[in-house]
């Protein structure tokens, strides 16, 4: 067990004999990443502060049902996962859709060259774009599933568990993701050839 799992343990043992300042510690533990993964999914600040929110909550108000032989950050991944798909699902209503790619904190991501040249602007500006639309055309789970993978580094097994599905279902979810993004990006790809 890591250093992280036997400290989750104890902070949990801790919470549940009613010792709020344990919880405060959990959540400076794992706020971080579970934004990450929050704003990936939403695309927006607000609504990944909101997830955030909503995250700690569900997970201090279930506190006493997280089983000990678990991995309590695969838990609070899961928890945080299911408060993205709801606000997705909740704005899907509300409007059409939702950016998967904020252009504001996109820009500020380092270029590799200090000086690119003008071309390689416009070409990650309209790569930019084909990702941002590609992402809108995946589902919630797909989304999900893929930024878990390919973008925080999650096993198949650890997305298995957050998003409660056997890991064959885990797999053929990324496996969806990766063929639909591949054939929306794939004009752009072979522009560059």
């Amino acid at each position: 067990m890591g250093r992280m799992e036997v400290n989750d343990t104890a902070a949990v043992a801790a919470v549940r004999a009613g010792d709020r300042e344990a919880f405060r510690a959990l959540v400076e533990r794992h706020s971080r990443s579970i934004f990450r993964l929050a704003f990936r999914m939403t695309a927006n600040e607000s609504d990944a502060e909101e997830v955030v929110q909503e995250t700690f909550l569900r997970a201090y108000r279930q506190i006493g049902k997280f089983e000990q032989r678990a991995n309590f950050g695969t838990w609070l991944y899961r928890i945080a996962t299911n408060c993205a798909l709801d606000l997705l699902e909740r704005r899907r209503h509300s409007q059409n859709d939702v950016p998967i790619v904020d252009d504001e904190n996109e820009r500020e991501l380092p270029l590799s060259s200090s000086n690119p040249s003008p071309e390689r602007l416009l070409y990650s500006n309209e790569l930019r774009q084909r990702m941002s639309a590609a992402m809108s055309q995946l589902t919630a789970v797909e989304r999900a599933a893929f930024v878990m993978r390919h973008v925080e580094g999650q096993s198949i097994e650890e997305i298995s568990a957050i998003l409660n599905v056997k890991e064959g279902a885990a797999k053929n979810t990324v496996f969806r993701a990766v063929q639909k993004l591949r054939r929306a990006l794939e004009p752009a790809v072979r522009s560059v050839r």
